[in-house]
């Protein structure tokens, strides 16, 4: 089933030339990718305008099989596909780890009395158990991806974009990112420049470059 599609977008920020003129994207459920490409190729901003946080001058964002175009339209699309920003400063706003993983699931109706269990499961899922309340600007920038990830992986995503997501981790923190996403039963997207770990966590790999994705590496898993 396809999840989803960018047709002819076309894209250019402020006063700027286009950085695409005629992207063409297709996704379905089950697949597991990676996206690499040099700085500058768009690819933050095109898992941007798949959430809506930006949106195309020309073309169709098609998701769960349907047009979006207004803000409207990616409300539901946000409720289902989680999407892990760069950095987790700009993600994190709530004070303490429990309220900003409470956050989510308490704006999508989740009953009160359900959400101690899920703050403890989801930092237990990131290792990172009894961290409910230490507060999230003291964390270390290791500490607020995981925490930033506990978050979207709360909301119970059926897809999940992820922008660089080891770029605040250790080693001990990438292996423990790398066995999350494998246990994980997600469709995900995963931008990085780190080859050797989407090679762990991805069935295929593609090169982002002059707005076409080129096969770099695709191995049964």
């Amino acid at each position: 089933m396809e999840i989803i599609r960018l047709k002819d977008i076309r894209f250019a920020y402020p006063a700027r030339s286009p950085l695409f003129k005629m992207l063409n994207f297709s996704f379905s459920a089950g697949q597991k990718i990676g996206i690499m490409g040099p700085n500058g190729a768009g690819m933050t901003t095109f898992l941007q305008l798949i959430v809506g946080l930006l949106k195309p001058q020309a073309g169709k964002v098609i998701i769960f099989g349907r047009p979006r175009k207004d803000e409207s339209d990616f409300y539901e699309v946000r409720q289902r596909i989680g999407f892990l920003f760069q950095d987790p400063d700009d993600q994190l706003f709530c004070p303490t780890v429990e309220e900003e993983i409470a956050f989510g699931p308490l704006n999508l109706g989740i009953p009160r009395p359900q959400l101690p269990g899920l703050i403890k499961e989801m930092l237990s899922l990131v290792g990172l158990e009894g961290f409910e309340k230490r507060v999230t600007y003291k964390l270390s920038g290791g500490e607020k991806r995981l925490v930033a990830l506990a978050a979207v992986l709360a909301m119970r995503p059926e897809v999940l974009l992820l922008d660089e997501p080891t770029g605040d981790l250790d080693q001990k923190n990438t292996m423990r990112l790398i066995d999350i996403l494998n246990r994980l039963s997600l469709s995900y997207i995963i931008v990085s420049h780190d080859k050797s770990f989407l090679e762990k966590v991805t069935s295929s790999i593609y090169w982002f470059e002059n707005e076409r994705f080129l096969p770099l590496s695709s191995f049964p898993r």
